[in-house]
């Protein structure tokens, strides 16, 4: 048995995969430290998960909350930005604090969030790392659209030149991070990172990505990459009050924007005033970036609270009103749910792109946000049972799958942790 340790980006839709992956990994007798800033230190031990603090100094109680209001505001390429920042004094602080915390944890192998930057910590000290995708993974190859994009997959010409300026475009975006990682490698004795794709494992990168939700391309994979499936355990999810007896027994539209871009008032609103006066009941969770108060009496007296116990309520949804965040899509098709799109920025737009590729949403520019619009999808996507099948089919091949135990397989496999069976 070995002794893991963690990094993992601060956010809901990062720490509730990795604290799966941890809780799947203990199963096997294994154990694991989760390190991380001070305001995730609750959730993770409140998991029953070993947690070790650092960047006390850069990231005091309650600096989380006040960087996610900050984003909450954001869309698009600014909201892009302010992340890649995040990630940037993210970095910063882990290559600074890291090297010492995890000789003090005594720990064998990382296991790196691949928003994170600590695999350069595992090269420092000589440890075996592992790649974590817990968004869409970062693909060296010009055949899929780079993740942050929500370009179609294809396989012209033109669509790869595409490909490959865009990921040019995150290579001078993501310069200030690369020269913050690059001093600290020159200092180390490290030669340094020049491309995106050195920043990932030479072993193994592991995304929660189901092969069947990535785009459809000829040829092989990637090398060292593979797909498994949500790393999911409803168990670990604390427990949310909610009104149940709220719940009238029309069709359920759930209405989520998840914890991190969720601030926006208008967009609420244009889900309300879509959605009133439809033979269906709506619930919006607003994430925690809203009070409920806030937004007062609006158009067709919707449910309306600060957090939604959400797997509960997938079971009972006929429909997602989302911004295609990976984590509420792979549990939205977990329960074979289709899906109206609504991405704001990061990762979203390629999550939806994919989404959409396989027939279970249709996507919406923010840009283009109106409530016809959105009415018009809504009511389509109830209709059409066409969506509703494809969201099954989707269900149907993550119900072959079991994502933590196929990603705990292959770390185990990777670092020669027991005999099992070969790589798939």
């Amino acid at each position: 048995m070995a002794r893991f340790g963690a990094f993992c980006f601060p956010a809901t839709g990062h720490l509730n995969p990795m604290i799966a992956l941890a809780h799947s990994l203990q199963l096997r007798g294994h154990e694991v430290v989760i390190f991380g800033i001070s305001d995730v230190e609750a959730v993770v031990r409140a998991a029953g998960i070993e947690f070790c603090r650092i960047g006390f100094k850069d990231y005091p109680p309650r600096t989380l909350k006040r960087l996610d209001e900050k984003l909450a505001q954001l869309r698009g390429i600014a909201a892009f930005r302010f992340t890649l920042e995040r990630v940037r004094n993210s970095t910063r602080m882990i290559l600074r604090d890291g090297p010492e915390a995890v000789r003090t944890a005594n720990v064998e192998a990382l296991l790196v969030d691949e928003a994170e930057f600590a695999g350069n910590v595992a090269e420092h000290l000589g440890l075996p790392w592992i790649s974590l995708a817990l968004i869409p993974p970062l693909l060296p190859d010009d055949r899929f659209p780079p993740f942050w994009l929500g370009w179609a997959a294809g396989q012209d010409r033109l669509s790869r030149l595409r490909n490959r300026l865009a990921i040019h475009l995150l290579l001078r975006i993501a310069t200030p991070i690369f020269r913050e990682v690059n001093q600290q490698r020159s200092a180390w004795g490290l030669r340094p990172l020049t491309r995106p794709e050195d920043g990932l494992s030479p072993l193994a990168q592991i995304t929660q990505l189901p092969e069947a939700l990535e785009f459809e391309i000829g040829g092989k994979k990637p090398a060292g990459l593979h797909y498994t499936g949500p790393f999911l355990h409803a168990q670990q999810r604390p427990a949310v009050d909610f009104p149940w007896d709220r719940l009238d027994g029309r069709p359920l539209i759930y209405a989520s924007l998840g914890t991190l871009q969720n601030g926006s008032e208008a967009i609420f609103r244009t889900i309300t005033d879509a959605c009133a006066g439809l033979d269906a009941q709506l619930l919006i969770s607003l994430g925690g970036g809203l009070d409920p108060a806030r937004l007062g009496r609006v158009a067709g007296d919707p449910v309306v609270v600060h957090f939604a116990p959400q797997l509960e309520i997938l079971k009972r949804a006929a429909l997602v009103i989302t911004h295609a965040g990976l984590n509420t899509v792979l549990e939205s098709l977990c329960e074979g749910v289709p899906m109206v799109a609504i991405p704001l920025g990061n990762d979203q737009p390629g999550v939806a792109a994919r989404l959409k590729a396989r027939g279970a949403c249709v996507v919406i520019s923010r840009h283009r946000l109106s409530p016809a619009k959105l009415r018009k999808a809504v009511i389509l996507v109830l209709q059409d049972n066409g969506y509703r099948k494809a969201a099954q089919v989707l269900q149907s091949a993550i119900q072959q799958l079991n994502g933590p135990d196929r990603a705990v397989d292959l770390i185990e496999q990777v670092l020669k942790l027991r005999s099992t069976q070969p790589l798939a």
